[in-house]
């Protein structure tokens, strides 16, 4: 079997990775892939090229990573040609690509959600907030690679940010709309499952860490951590996401017409027992899926031919039971404007940790074998333990064999679980 995965993220890697372990796998092609990747395909995301690529190779199965081609219709048209592909249709995507229509869903599903308000004039914005006061949350309606959303500890800094996003457009179309919502207390989990169009299969939990700075300071990144299992995903919080969570929301589209196939990830802020839904995605969280992937045992090709073929009530999922984190390493100026071009030294150092992976993201091949950063993010240092402590003292211990100039991570990756 030939598999195309698209993106070049170290989610991308870290599924290339596990791909590349299935028996049935003779090659796993990355477009356009990273400096960590093999089987890379030089060119950019537009999905008539993909699919011109994936019939003219012989492309048995598309992985998509990114959610951007997920929004703009890919898997639909990939269908429409004929081709096996995995994630959600266009119309299912919307449920990452809109906030507004997230809560519209969540309403008709009756999940618990913040109370909110969604405007398109920023005036409208302001007198909501006005009435409302703080703290409370902005965010922009639409798709902000993990930056668009500002939780405002005063009213000040909510009309700051509602300007942002709708005045000084700082998010583009993506901030042309927003949804101003009450801040949610408690502690925030990652609960992604499967969904084949009617049965839900939940993955084991993940945290991450979205915060530039320690403490969970600073602004909002892609995400600088993540480790699995979240200790405050308890058994009984694990059922209840699953099935007053996921399962009303696919049969909430369902009713739509939608038949939601590929990864639902769900953001859940947990408060004394009490779960609230923040946010949907509709692929792998990026940090989540490296940890994820160090401990998926099943065959990843398995538990995508049954979320495709619609016989996910006929597969389980084996874990290692041991716990994995993850810890990003970023560029100097990340989140803002990252330097790129520099050599990193120390990968080969830091493969030689025990239980770990240095998942590639935000680099490109240089001189002489050499690799360089291109990009914020640019590694997912990944390690297994007997303990959360365990695992992450061991991706700490291969974070300190890297080096360039600039380089930041944080140092209290688990803290939470911790």
């Amino acid at each position: 079997m030939k598999v195309l995965i698209i993106g070049g993220g170290g989610r991308e890697h870290a599924l290339a990775w596990k791909i590349s372990q299935s028996p049935r796998v003779t090659q796993v092609l990355c477009r356009p892939g990273n400096g960590g990747t093999t089987g890379n395909v030089p060119g950019g995301l537009d999905a008539e090229e993909l699919a011109a690529f994936a019939k003219k190779e012989g492309v048995d199965l598309t992985v998509v990573g990114p959610e951007a081609p997920l929004t703009e219709g890919i898997v639909d048209l990939f269908e429409s040609r004929g081709l096996r592909i995995f994630g959600p249709g266009r119309e299912g995507a919307r449920l990452e690509e809109s906030k507004a229509f997230t809560k519209e869903i969540l309403l008709e599903a009756r999940v618990d959600t913040a109370a909110h308000g969604t405007f398109v004039d920023a005036a409208a914005a302001h007198a909501y907030i006005k009435e409302r006061g703080a703290p409370i949350v902005v965010k922009a309606d639409g798709l902000a690679a993990g930056k668009g959303v500002t939780v405002c500890a005063t009213t000040d800094e909510a009309h700051q940010a509602v300007d942002e996003a709708m005045v000084d457009n700082a998010f583009g179309d993506a901030g042309a709309r927003v949804v101003i919502e009450e801040m949610l207390l408690g502690e925030e989990a990652s609960f992604i499952a499967l969904v084949d169009g009617q049965n839900v299969l939940p993955l084991a939990s993940s945290q991450d860490h979205k915060r530039i700075g320690e403490g969970d300071t600073g602004p909002n990144t892609g995400g600088m951590g993540a480790y699995s299992p979240a200790p405050v995903v308890t058994e009984e919080i694990f059922e209840k996401a699953t099935r007053e969570v996921c399962e009303p929301v696919v049969a909430a589209l369902r009713a739509r017409g939608i038949i939601f196939k590929g990864v639902l990830y769900a953001g859940l802020m947990i408060h004394e027992g009490r779960i609230r839904v923040l946010e949907f995605n509709v692929r792998f969280g990026d940090p989540e899926c490296q940890p994820l992937m160090m401990r998926l045992r099943t065959d990843l090709i398995d538990l995508i031919d049954a979320v495709i073929d619609g016989h996910l009530d006929q597969i389980s999922i084996e874990w290692d039971p041991r716990p994995a984190a993850c810890v990003v390493i970023a560029a100097a100026g990340y989140p803002g404007t990252p330097t790129k071009g520099d050599t990193i030294h120390g990968l080969e150092q830091a493969a030689e940790v025990e239980d770990s992976f240095v998942f590639h993201a935000g680099t490109k091949d240089g001189p002489d074998g050499t690799v360089e950063t291109a990009g914020g993010r640019v590694l997912g240092v990944t390690a297994l333990g007997d303990s959360i402590g365990e695992a992450v003292a061991r991706a700490y211990e291969a974070c300190d064999k890297i080096s360039w100039p600039g380089l930041q991570f944080r140092r209290d990756i688990g803290h939470r679980a911790l």
